[in-house]
């Protein structure tokens, strides 16, 4: 894997673990010689996963609309700062850029875009492997759900299973190149 796409949120969160989770995060992917893409802000568990990654020598790819870094929010020392005109765009560029999508925790940009990222992969659009970084049990409830969506015949359990998780980074990449795709197809 060359390069690891991070969606997270632009908060911090209320507890200082979220904030070392990112920070674990941008870590191991520099160790491990893997580059980031993310959203490109300053702020944030974005912000910590980039300056945890670019602290320990990996290159950082940030994908901001235009809209967003006009406000001044997009951080002033990546690799690389690709300014796209609209989120669609921007979304399309990261999953370019990626081979593989992690999330932490986050708001409703982070759920949008680990949904859309996983349902491009259940219509066969990609094969890359997607995961999230559970910190703090973060997305317990959420895995709950998706348990729940899938007993009750909504969601395939092949395509359930395409969800890794794991609250280690290592163990979680550990297991991005061990990934397989299903193949069941959302239509069979």
């Amino acid at each position: 894997m060359n390069r690891i796409c991070v969606y997270c949120g632009s908060s911090p969160g209320n507890d200082p673990a979220f904030l070392e989770a990112a920070d674990h995060l941008g870590t191991t992917l520099a160790a491990n010689n893997i580059g980031l893409v993310y959203g490109g802000a300053s702020i944030g568990l974005m912000g910590a996963v980039a300056d945890a990654t670019l602290r320990h020598g990996g290159e950082v790819h940030g994908v901001m609309p235009r809209s967003l870094a006009d406000k001044e929010i997009s951080h002033p020392s990546l690799t690389e700062l690709i300014v796209t005109e609209s989120m669609h765009e921007r979304k399309t560029v990261m999953a370019d850029l990626a081979d593989g999508f992690i999330a932490l925790p986050g708001g409703l940009g982070t759920f949008e875009e680990l949904f859309e990222i996983w349902t491009w992969a259940q219509l066969g659009f990609h094969q890359k492997p997607i995961g999230v970084l559970n910190s703090q049990n973060f997305f317990d409830p959420l895995l709950a759900f998706l348990d729940q969506s899938s007993s009750a015949g909504f969601v395939k359990p092949a395509h359930r299973e395409m969800l890794l998780v794991s609250s280690d980074p290592e163990e979680l990449l550990t297991r991005f190149t061990a990934y397989q795709p299903p193949s069941t197809s959302k239509l069979s």
